[in-house]
């Protein structure tokens, strides 16, 4: 089998389509895009850091917390981008699998 044939395999093992609908499906459902992670000291300087999930004002803000030893504290940068991202990266990744999957009958 060719490195191609072994990702197709491997795509098609690791997620039936039921599976890629259902993660089509919760993309569907959130808030539109873009997302984009703003962070206090590197993208404004006063406030809390957020994820601003679309460019409509009347789209409100997701906050990200982390629950801590009886204590909240904000998210780490690296999550916040992470969540951000997620928005646009998870629709290209589906198109891509679905690209690279052989036709079926």
């Amino acid at each position: 089998m060719s490195a191609y044939e072994d990702c197709v395999a491997i795509l098609i093992a690791v997620l039936n389509e039921a599976e890629l609908d259902a993660i089509a499906d919760r993309c569907e459902a959130a808030s539109p895009g873009p997302w984009e992670a703003i962070v206090e000291g590197r993208d404004h300087w006063s406030g809390d850091d957020f994820i601003r999930v679309s460019g409509l004002d009347e789209e409100p803000d997701l906050y990200v917390s982390r629950a801590e030893a009886g204590s909240i504290r904000p998210a780490a940068t690296a999550d916040l981008d992470f969540i951000a991202a997620a928005r646009q990266d998870i629709p290209r990744l589906l198109a891509e699998v679905r690209r690279l999957r052989p036709e079926r009958p």
